[in-house]
């Protein structure tokens, strides 16, 4: 009689972690990157020192249509754009995470 009780509460159990994961993955697109968001932003803070398709016009700017500097994670790239480096403004209260996201979703776009 236990084993039955002990199924029983499986089975409960195991719907409430498939109702879980079936709406953690109906929700989950609505995290991913902008990359049309991210392309209005990269030309409006971006693309003066790292062109408009990804080639510098800076001296030392990474060139990223090359891919220069976006072999990194996100999370990695992320805290540059919010620390800033050289030339490179800090954006930490400038754009928000998800938006500098969008940014570097972009900005994977461009290549030669």
């Amino acid at each position: 009689m236990r084993a039955a009780r002990g199924g029983s509460a499986g089975r409960c159990l195991g719907l409430a972690a498939l109702a879980g994961f079936m709406m953690f993955v109906t929700i989950a697109p609505a995290f991913a990157a902008d990359v049309i968001k991210g392309s209005q932003i990269y030309a409006k803070h971006c693309a003066a020192c790292h062109g408009p398709n990804g080639i510098s016009v800076m001296p030392g700017a990474p060139h990223l249509a090359r891919g220069e500097r976006l072999m990194q994670s996100d999370l990695s790239l992320l805290a540059s754009f919010k620390a800033g480096k050289n030339a490179m403004p800090a954006y930490v209260g400038i754009l928000t995470d998800r938006e500098i996201l969008d940014v570097i979703a972009y900005s994977r776009t461009l290549r030669r």
